[in-house]
């Protein structure tokens, strides 16, 4: 089973990014453009593009995630570590100190004994 996680950076690293962006793209448009030519257009349009995702992370709760993670579990792995036994001690235990409700603990029970 993949774990899918995708990160997004924290708006003080994004506002950092926008004003850096920013001076970026000023730099693109007043320099880098009107001696370079073509190079000058790639490097603003790229700074603009960094700047517009920066300012989107910096400005909006959803935002856009620059990092992705896929975490893959082994779930044969993890039944043969742990016994049914044990598996079902766990989820007594669970049931007994009150973290899950009773159709939790019997469907969880259920799901163990299937899968022997």
């Amino acid at each position: 089973m993949k774990k899918d996680i995708r990160v997004r950076p924290g708006k003080g690293q994004s506002i950092l990014g926008l004003v850096v962006g920013c001076i970026f793209v000023c730099i693109g448009i007043f320099i880098v453009v009107p001696t370079f030519g073509l190079f000058g257009l790639l490097w603003t349009g790229i700074a603009i593009a960094i700047t517009a995702i920066n300012g989107i992370n910096a400005f909006s709760d959803k935002g856009i995630a620059t990092s992705h993670i896929e975490i893959q579990e082994d779930h044969e792995e993890y039944k043969s570590s742990n016994s049914i036994e044990d598996r079902l001690k766990k989820v007594e235990d669970l049931y007994q100190k009150g973290y899950i409700t009773k159709e939790e603990y019997e469907k969880k029970r259920s799901d163990i004994l299937n899968d022997i």
